[in-house]
């Protein structure tokens, strides 16, 4: 990929900066969210992330300095990883009254109304974040000049890596040779040998109904949908990669895994856990941020090392990745603004709400640092997911050099073709509704190699997908796109 480099004012000011539903835990449901007594307005949080054992406790804690600090409780509500995307694009669309929620389709459910738009609320209300978040985060959340929500301050790009275990590599011999591992192509005769050493492995490749593999291009409106511009070929086009012949070969190699055992049967429907503690898989793709290696090989208590799939890249996803949105419905915004204010400027709320309470799910050392006890994993939140990561506190675990290697990676991100490019699509409603529909009925069975004949329900799905009319919605992107590629000149 051979694209510009993110501006030096564009790094410097990140580094900078740093100076109801089933299956979802509600802490008020239990009718220990409020604070008793307390005159304070009560605000709904839904939150990406599994249910957490000390959840209680530790919105007891948060609540009593909210409550004190600005009038607010919060009833959190933790909805787990897979049923996120779903359960949210119900409460959106059945207009439950909501304050505040981890976005997900950020441009989607901005377009859609679903998300409050926040530029007045922000200078009103939320003024210290607007001073610690990065403007540049902000700029790029932006859609038609409207924010919708407050991107976490944090790493400016993605990247995708290959995690894998340490101990079965060197012991199938394949250490070395996963160092350069990029492609699934690349990885097939790797999984051979592993296979071959572990036959009894029963997740040689994880996957499942909610993870692709890594694709290179920038997908707008999300990977959910068809649309994207790719990052090897002609960055001045919009397509439907389901028609490209590089997704073809993708998805035939996904096929070849699945044949091979390397993806379990029923991948498609999600029926095993994945989780990274259970040592039943070799390699997975996740998302790398600074620090994460150590991270992982903590999270799983076995050694964990990665190889990177591509460089840094800064996209749309990337700004808006993690961003915390206030609903349409809403009927205290100013509220909602406010509490999200104060978790972005105030370390020990914004510590409270990621390591848990102290003394309890860890001790602080002498230099400062901070230590994991036994009940650590009683109360363990998304940092990345919960706001301004550059006031949380370092584990003893974590490298001392941590802000300078967000920094370095920083320093090593590439901008896509198409940052800063949001599609109006207020006349293509429908048109998106149902192509979305299509897709997400198709892709849970392409993307875990399920379908026996790739071809012949790749010709069914884009059959689908062009009598829903994306030749249309293509068509109007692709100007839209021009036209905001005219003005970049």
């Amino acid at each position: 990929m051979k694209f510009k480099k993110l501006s030096s004012l564009f790094l410097a000011m990140t580094i900078a900066s740093s100076a109801v539903l089933t299956g979802c835990s509600s802490s008020s449901e239990k009718g220990e969210s409020g604070v008793k007594g307390s005159n304070s307005t009560e605000l709904i949080w839904y939150m990406i992330g599994t249910p957490q054992q000390d959840q209680a406790k530790v919105m007891e804690e948060v609540n009593k300095y909210t409550s004190e600090k600005i009038g607010v409780t919060i009833d959190l509500r933790m909805i787990d990883w897979g049923d996120y995307g779903q359960k949210m694009q119900v409460v959106t669309s059945s207009g439950e009254p909501f304050d505040i929620c981890f976005g997900t389709d950020y441009s989607l459910n901005a377009e859609k109304g679903s998300y409050l738009k926040l530029n007045d609320l922000l200078d009103s209300h939320g003024k210290d974040m607007k001073e610690a978040i990065n403007p540049l985060f902000m700029e790029g959340a932006s859609i038609n000049g409207e924010l919708y929500g407050i991107p976490a301050n944090k790493e400016v790009a993605q990247q995708m890596v290959w995690v894998f275990n340490e101990r079965m590599a060197k012991e199938a011999g394949v250490f070395e040779e996963m160092q350069t591992v990029k492609t699934l192509e690349e990885l097939e005769p790797v999984l051979d040998t592993v296979v071959a050493k572990f036959p009894k492995l029963e997740m040689p490749i994880i996957t499942g109904a909610n993870t692709v593999p890594y694709m290179p291009y920038d997908f707008i409106l999300g990977d959910a949908m068809p649309f994207g511009i790719s990052l090897d070929g002609d960055t001045s086009k919009i397509v439907n990669i389901y028609e490209q012949e590089d997704i073809k070969n993708t998805l035939h190699t996904l096929r070849r895994f699945q044949e091979k055992g390397f993806i379990y049967k029923e991948a498609a429907t999600d029926a095993k856990s994945t989780d990274m503690r259970v040592e039943n898989w070799f390699v997975r793709k996740e998302q790398y941020a600074p620090g994460a290696g150590e991270q992982w090989t903590e999270n799983a208590g076995y050694k964990l090392a990665y190889t990177e799939i591509h460089e840094p890249l800064t996209t749309n996803v990337s700004v808006t990745g993690s961003i915390m949105s206030v609903s349409a419905s809403s009927k205290n915004p100013e509220k909602a603004v406010e509490f999200l204010n104060l978790l972005n400027t105030d370390e020990y709320l914004r510590n409270l709400l990621d390591r848990g309470i102290e003394d309890v799910h860890y001790t602080t050392n002498d230099d400062g640092t901070i230590t994991k006890t036994k009940d650590s994993e009683r109360f363990s939140l998304p940092s990345w997911a919960v706001g301004n990561v550059f006031i949380t506190k370092n584990y003893d675990t974590d490298a001392k050099d941590r802000i300078e290697q967000y920094k370095e990676f920083n320093d090593k991100a590439v901008a896509s073709p198409a940052l800063g490019f949001y599609v109006d699509y207020s006349a293509l409603k429908n048109e998106v509704a149902a192509i979305s529909s299509i897709v997400q009925e198709y892709k849970p069975l392409l993307f875990t190699g399920t379908v026996q004949d790739v071809n012949k329900t790749l010709d069914e799905l884009n059959q689908k997908l062009d009598k829903a009319g994306i030749d249309k919605v293509i068509s109007t992107m692709q100007s839209q796109y021009d036209t905001w590629r005219a003005e970049q000149q």
